[in-house]
């Protein structure tokens, strides 16, 4: 008997569809589940996922990748990559794995939604393998940092984090619950898989796969290159879904999510990725800087993306390629002050050889932010090393729950964006944030940020000590500068040698 080729038979063993008879369609597919926008079934069943694959395809290609990640990481285990790594680099390990695994976890029931109630038969096949995906990287992400635990406590924030009222957890789940846990299946696809994935966790993972690759650590590399090849195929969930809401009329509710989605992932990533990129990563390590690689990635090829759908550039796009120029760097100084409210240990990224990249790159920073840092570093150089660390808790955002900042200088034009809601004040960073909370006020209303809570008495006592009691960070795991403040002496040499 003839075999078929995969192409003949694939379109009819994936497509699922049929018409029910003992409960209507809605029944079997709740508008609110599965985000129909009144499109019937058969207009779904134009789907057409790009990345078509297997069960048994999936499962060759999956069981590879663990077997390369796990050999890599089996055959380094001696190779003493932790005890010889730059501190900035183990920094960027510990915020990585804090900030992602359980996430993962979390999108895999994101993923479950769409294969449960999406409508179109390819959404659902494409979805199935990403629900699978979404576990494995949560769990080969908890596997592989388990093994430093006994060396180094903050490496346990894989696990422990998202479990905790650490802010910058706070933020990660603001964001991630609002775009996993409670939207329809069509949201998911748009605000996950489409604005998050797409956009922003591919240059998450490439940018971190090649980083790790040029400082060494060869385990890591391995390990975000196999999670980045799933996320680049379950990715693509979104784009198809976008061309069907289009050419049925509902471009503007598809443009809507999609908006939401990138400035919800733009601001979490200005923390995330921007400090790592631009301050962690050592020097000689650095392939680009965090603008460089947003301009290539997000506002080159996935605004093409954007356009090639028939969706139009966000509405606050001139305000996202302005803050690429300065978000992060605010963030990153942020981070670096309140070090105790972190679980890794920031890098400052600071001495004079950094400060010149930085110059380069982005030209002014030192009369601006540089100014920041030279306050901090005669500090240092003074032994006032307390005047170094907070005293009070920043203006944080009822949106995207970050602290509010902007370039400081001349040019000064931090503000803040308040709204009065239901005889409350909720305060934003940002036009985009307080268009997001606009749109839909009664998802976000009521939600207390870090700050909210410690003006409404639940953080005791009402300083750092009960900041740091409230967010469970215990000692060995509170965060200080990665490098020992060795950048310090860098300068205190070069004042010996101008001096001398």
């Amino acid at each position: 008997m003839a075999v078929l080729s995969r192409m003949d038979w694939y379109d009819i063993a994936r497509t699922t569809n049929w018409t029910p008879k003992h409960v209507t369609e809605d029944e079997l597919f709740p508008p609110e589940l599965s985000g129909s926008f009144d499109l019937r079934m058969e207009k779904w069943e134009n789907y057409d996922e790009p990345y078509k694959q297997t069960y048994n395809e999936y499962v060759k290609v999956q069981r590879e990748k663990d077997a390369g990640a796990y050999s890599v990481k089996a055959a380094l285990e001696r190779s003493k990559m932790f005890e010889t790594a730059d501190p900035g680099w183990l920094s960027v390990m510990k915020l990585h794995y804090g900030a992602i695994p359980r996430a993962e976890y979390s999108a895999s029931t994101a993923e479950a939604r769409m294969a449960r109630f999406g409508k179109a038969p390819g959404m659902r096949n494409m979805a199935t393998l990403g629900m699978m995906d979404e576990i494995r990287h949560g769990q080969i992400q908890l596997f592989f940092p388990h093994e430093h635990c006994p060396k180094d406590r903050q490496f346990d924030w894989a696990h422990k984090s998202y479990g905790t009222n650490e802010w910058a957890i706070i933020a990660a789940r603001h964001m991630f619950d609002d775009m996993m846990t409670t939207r329809s299946a069509v949201g998911v696809a748009l605000m996950l898989t489409f604005a998050f994935e797409t956009g922003f966790t591919n240059m998450q993972f490439l940018g971190l796969a090649a980083d790790a690759a040029e400082a060494g650590d060869w385990t890591f590399s391995n390990l975000i290159s196999s999670i980045q090849t799933d996320e680049s195929r379950h990715a693509q969930i979104g784009a198809p879904l976008v061309s069907v809401l289009v050419a049925n009329g509902k471009k503007a509710e598809a443009q809507k999510l999609v908006d939401i989605g990138i400035w919800r992932a733009w601001k979490l990533f200005s923390v995330l990725t921007g400090p790592v990129m631009d301050y962690y990563t050592p020097l000689e390590h650095r392939k680009q800087s965090f603008k460089e690689f947003m301009q290539e990635w997000i506002v080159t090829q996935f605004e093409r993306s954007l356009l090639d759908l028939g969706l139009d550039t966000p509405w606050y796009w001139n305000q996202l390629l302005e803050e690429i120029d300065s978000q992060h760097h605010g963030m990153h100084l942020g981070v670096w002050y309140w070090r105790p409210t972190v679980w890794w240990n920031p890098a400052a990224g600071v001495s004079p050889e950094e400060r010149d990249w930085l110059e380069e790159k982005y030209p002014g920073w030192n009369a601006t932010w540089g100014k920041n840092w030279d306050v901090i570093t005669e500090n240092l150089l003074a032994g006032k090393r307390e005047l170094t660390y907070p005293e009070t808790l920043p203006v944080v955002c009822n949106m995207c729950q970050l602290p509010i900042n902007q370039t400081p200088g001349p040019a000064w034009k931090v503000r803040d964006f308040p709204l009065v809601y239901k005889d409350r004040t909720y305060h934003f960073c940002s036009e985009g944030c307080k268009w997001c909370f606009e749109e839909e006020p009664e998802r976000y209303a009521g939600h207390l940020s870090l700050v909210d809570r410690f003006l409404a008495g639940m953080i005791q006592p009402m300083n750092l000590e009960g900041a740091l009691k409230y967010m469970e960070l215990a000692p060995g795991e509170i965060g200080d500068d990665a490098h020992g403040y060795a950048w310090v002496e860098k300068f205190r040499a070069a004042h010996k040698k101008n001096t001398a």
